[in-house]
């Protein structure tokens, strides 16, 4: 049973209380998934003594179990082997409009600007990435193909803002590579000399009077510690899908989703150890929401619907971008609307809830109100027929009236089928990734990056935008804790 602890700030150990500590470091990094592997490398590659503190038995986290695209663009080496011009201007364009509302302008900037320096960062520590595009988008490539779409960037609205490049590069390994990218990301830190102790599960900070963070409590061996951090402690330690406390206290919402992603690690604690030094948070309210109705992308050719029969979105859009709109607007209830000469099985499995030889009798089994169904096909498919799609502006290539009987219903509900989800709100941070107070000053000494953060995603997401944000600004949180003097 959830309790007040389970969402409420943790209480901080003054530093003038302490006589002894156990451990000492430079800095220190808690969690070592993806953010805390990149902040562990920089800080120990600029000369800082540095220690990785993780709970599990060993690194990984969420981030091994991602599908491993990271989010990068303005002309990577794959983009101009590929045949794609991108540049800095439009990465930025694109993600100012897909991660809104109103993203973290600076954040989104130097990611953009950067972004070609940390791909060779990345290949530097040991990523590789095969020069080469994959066509389906929305999905990790199940071949070792690196390049694809995987926000939509090729679908309205965004295509009308700026040009449609792909962006998402998955390391060179078949099918999901989260945990290919974090073996290559533990060895990295192994190399680099940090020293990594797992079984240790961080558990509040020490801070100074004056609020400096100086160190953290954590139990390891069945007694606690005192790891004292002379320049720096950085939190990489996820967010807080597993905390249904705090899940029903910021996003309710979610726990409606029935898949979620995330280990069991992201339940928030690190988020309330920033909390007690006086931490601001930012959009906890937010989370992605993923409904795999594609692949195939070519199913978009049917239509989604509202239980009130009507159509919400471009079907072409990402379906993360699909299923933001299907639950925070309409309470995790639509359906996907098919003809024969369209339906098949997607890759998720999904089955047909309703088959009826006309629409009428599919809106009456289905349970739409009276001609409600009717009119929005006869409506689509009169524009379809056109080529035209003036409501939604959903892609030419996708548009296909349903005439060809039997008519299908898939019931996309929360309760039915896929619907996967992650937190994206937490700590506020700027983009040196120090955690920031309230009143927007820094609290010295405390640096976070990935999932503990709010970070580029904003609300609006695009998939591999959480490795691309957590490997560059854990980067940015080892370095400048590792710069830091006490």
């Amino acid at each position: 049973m959830a309790t007040p602890a389970d969402i409420a700030a943790s209480d901080v150990r003054d530093a003038h209380e302490i006589r002894h500590w156990d451990r000492e470091a430079d800095v220190v990094v808690v969690g070592f998934g993806c953010a805390g592997a990149c902040a562990a490398i920089e800080a120990a590659e600029a000369g800082a003594e540095t220690l990785v503190l993780e709970r599990a038995g060993g690194g990984g986290g969420t981030s091994a179990l991602a599908g491993g695209l990271i989010y990068l663009g303005g002309g990577t080496p794959v983009q101009e082997a590929c045949g794609y011009h991108d540049t800095v201007e439009g990465m930025f364009t694109f993600l100012m409009a897909a991660c809104g509302p109103s993203p973290d302008e600076a954040k989104v900037r130097v990611f953009c600007e950067q972004s070609v320096a940390h791909f060779h960062w990345l290949e530097a520590h040991g990523v590789p990435f095969k020069r080469s595009y994959y066509p389906e988008p929305s999905m990790e490539p199940p071949t070792d193909d690196c390049l694809v779409y995987s926000g939509g960037e090729d679908a309205y609205p965004f295509d009308a803002l700026t040009p449609p490049v792909p962006r998402a590069h998955k390391p060179q390994t078949p099918n999901a590579a989260g945990g290919f990218l974090m073996q290559r990301l533990i060895a990295a830190t192994e190399k680099a000399g940090a020293t990594v102790l797992c079984d240790a599960r961080a558990e509040t900070l020490v801070v100074e009077r004056d609020g400096r963070v100086v160190g953290v409590v954590m139990r390891h061996d069945g007694r606690e510690h005192l790891v004292r951090a002379r320049r720096g402690v950085v939190l990489t330690a996820g967010g807080f899908v597993q905390n249904d406390a705090m899940l029903q206290r910021h996003s309710p919402l979610l726990q409606r989703c029935n898949y979620r992603l995330g280990v069991d690690g992201d339940d928030g604690r690190a988020i309330r150890m920033a909390m007690g030094a006086g931490a601001d948070l930012s959009r906890m309210h937010a989370g992605e929401v993923a409904v795999p109705i594609t692949p195939p992308r070519r199913l978009v050719r049917g239509i989604l619907v509202t239980p009130a029969g009507q159509r919400f979105i471009n079907e072409d859009a990402y379906y993360g971008r699909v299923g933001q709109e299907g639950l925070f607007r309409h309470g995790g209830r639509m359906f996907m609307i098919f003809d024969t000469a369209i339906y098949e099985r997607n890759l998720a499995g999904f089955e047909t809830h309703f088959v009826e030889e006309t629409i009428a009798d599919l809106e009456r089994v289905a349970g739409f109100p009276d001609g409600s169904l009717q009119r929005t096909v006869e409506l689509y498919n009169r524009h379809a027929a056109n080529g035209e799609d003036p409501l939604f502006h959903k892609h030419r290539q996708y548009l296909q009236p349903l005439v060809q009987a039997p008519f299908a219903a898939i019931d996309c509900s929360t309760d039915k089928v896929i619907w996967a989800t992650f937190t994206l709100g937490g700590l506020r941070t700027n983009p040196a990734s120090e955690v920031l107070r309230p009143d927007g000053q820094i609290i010295p000494g405390l640096y976070a990056a990935g999932r503990t953060t709010n970070g580029i995603a904003a609300e609006g997401y695009v998939s591999g935008i959480s490795l691309g944000d957590g490997t560059f600004f854990g980067r940015a949180a080892g370095r400048n804790a590792a710069a830091s003097r006490e």
